[in-house]
């Protein structure tokens, strides 16, 4: 790389001044790195681009504009509940953190993450959705039993969208 960030004499030693970490910023930019790390004695700075993935359990209510664009004269239809919803009952879902694409793989040669069936712990990845360009891997965040895969595979996903439903 050959680009370097002289520390500013006027702090101590180790410090870098917001100036300095404007340049590692712009350098993580011109280099696509997505995280940079450095570590000295008394001294620590860690950057990091995109956001953190943030799973969240539960249901999610959605405002939907679909009920003001049908005409005043339809009659209102009663939400219909699907049979099943008995039994999803006792399912956690793992949502989408963000907006982006859906991956059940590392890799399209790669074998899924998980299946249908396969036992996850808290800290077990269960998918990849890549935003802007950064794969950002998902954890389960619970134990349990994958009951169902929700997202499809290569398909954009919208923040809270399910994409697991964990028993």
């Amino acid at each position: 790389m050959g680009d370097s960030i002289p520390l500013c004499q006027s702090q101590p030693p180790n410090a870098l001044e917001l100036k300095d970490i404007k340049e590692l910023i712009a350098l993580m930019r011109k280099n696509d790195l997505s995280a940079f790390k450095l570590e000295q004695e008394g001294f620590k700075i860690s950057l990091k681009r995109g956001m953190e993935p943030v799973i969240t359990t539960g249901p999610v209510a959605y405002a939907t504009p679909v009920a003001a664009a049908l005409p005043e004269a339809a009659p209102a239809a009663a939400p219909a509940t699907p049979p099943a919803a008995a039994s999803k009952e006792n399912l956690r879902e793992v949502n989408s953190p963000m907006v982006g694409t859906f991956y059940s793989a590392p890799s399209p040669e790669s074998a899924s993450y998980v299946t249908v069936g396969q036992e996850v712990k808290e800290d077990t990845v269960v998918c990849i959705i890549e935003a802007m360009k950064v794969m950002n891997e998902i954890r389960a965040e619970c134990r349990g039993v994958i009951a169902e895969v929700v997202a499809e595979n290569g398909k954009p996903v919208q923040f809270g969208q399910p994409l697991f439903r964990i028993r």
